[in-house]
């Protein structure tokens, strides 16, 4: 329990703003809570949100003591109330969670709070499943990256054995990470492999396209898979072999043939045309085949994930998704498989 006593600067508040301006960690939809419980009192009574404080009031707050704390990166995820979350798969290692696009996966320049690991800390906070305030406690971190506006599956670590097991599997390249992606025009041939070296201009925020090594070029391999052509635009599959930054976008756009609503890589007219503010990409599909030791993963060797809809696909291709959602409910109900369990196109 903390205890305050109200001063002339804070005389004449609402107690619910008094609140949201001392304990700004506090979320304000908790706070309300707080309030309506009795775990607020003024002058050792409960009390209304929009009572205005007075001068000598003693307020005593029986709130968990990290509400307290001033803010920081680290202890942001105390603001969020009700963590957003779409949950591929859950168990006691890890997460997979489909990030929506515009969603940071880290807090950077511009936003800060409403991120996904965030959100990730928020929700494993309020199931009791973690807390920084436990002593030697392991802080919940992202396997793999999302762009902002790219969609798709995302791994989250709860411990640090997990954390250095997927780490290294993703170096040994034994997790397959799958695409879905709208281009302009259609790949000859249909399916293939984009090979080349990428470098980043740090100045300009993206990546160029070489064919041949260059001075900090990084070597980019992406396959590729046509799965419908319509209306000048093609539905692809792609499976990354290296994980450079912009590696689909910048690859598909150097073919000629740049992502639909690509800014950065893509041409302008299209976008106008198409009226799509962000690259149609999404990291829909991701399949655990070790072949060496995963430790306390192996449980996962073999199994393949998938999210539920991607939805520019489903604007743009419904037929090939609808087929599709009908092959793949016909064959979990045959083999019984839960419906995020899905195989290979």
């Amino acid at each position: 329990m903390r205890e305050f006593t109200i001063g002339k600067n804070d005389a004449g508040q609402r107690l619910d703003r008094w609140l949201s301006k001392s304990l700004p960690l506090l979320p304000a939809p908790l706070a309300q809570k707080y309030i309506r419980r009795k775990r607020v009192k003024v002058n050792g009574k409960g009390s209304q949100r929009d009572v205005r404080l007075q001068i000598g009031d003693v307020l005593q707050l029986y709130i968990n003591d990290e509400f307290f704390d001033a803010p920081a990166p680290e202890n942001a995820f105390l603001s969020v109330f009700k963590p957003h979350l779409d949950l591929v798969y859950e168990d006691e290692n890890l997460l997979l969670i489909n990030k929506r696009p515009g969603l940071v996966v880290h807090p950077d320049e511009n936003e800060r709070v409403n991120t996904l690991i965030t959100h990730i800390q928020a929700y494993l906070y309020q199931k009791k499943e973690w807390s920084p305030y436990w002593e030697h406690s392991f802080t919940p971190a992202l396997c793999n990256r999302i762009d902002r506006n790219t969609g798709g599956i995302v791994i989250a670590a709860k411990n640090a054995e997990t954390l250095r097991v997927i780490n290294q599997k993703i170096k040994d390249r034994e997790i397959e990470k799958y695409y879905l992606a709208v281009i302009h025009g259609q790949m000859v041939p249909p399916n293939g492999k984009l090979e080349g070296f990428l470098r980043k201009d740090e100045a300009k925020k993206q990546v160029e396209v070489y064919r041949h090594p260059v001075p900090g070029g990084k070597t980019a391999v992406t396959h590729y898979r046509t799965l419908a052509v319509k209306n000048g635009l093609s539905l692809v599959e792609c499976e990354l072999l290296t994980g450079r930054t912009h590696q689909i976008r910048a690859q598909f756009a150097a073919t000629g043939h740049p992502l639909l609503g690509d800014g950065k890589y893509g041409r302008e007219r299209d976008k106008k045309t198409y009226g799509r503010s962000f690259q149609a990409l999404y990291s829909y599909k991701l399949s655990f085949q070790f072949t060496t030791e995963a430790g306390l993963l192996e449980y996962l060797n073999h199994r393949t994930f998938s999210v539920a809809q991607v939805d520019f696909a489903a604007e743009y291709f419904p037929e090939v998704v609808r087929d599709k959602c009908m092959f793949l409910e016909r064959k979990r109900r045959q083999s019984q498989i839960p419906q995020n369990l899905v195989d290979s196109y």
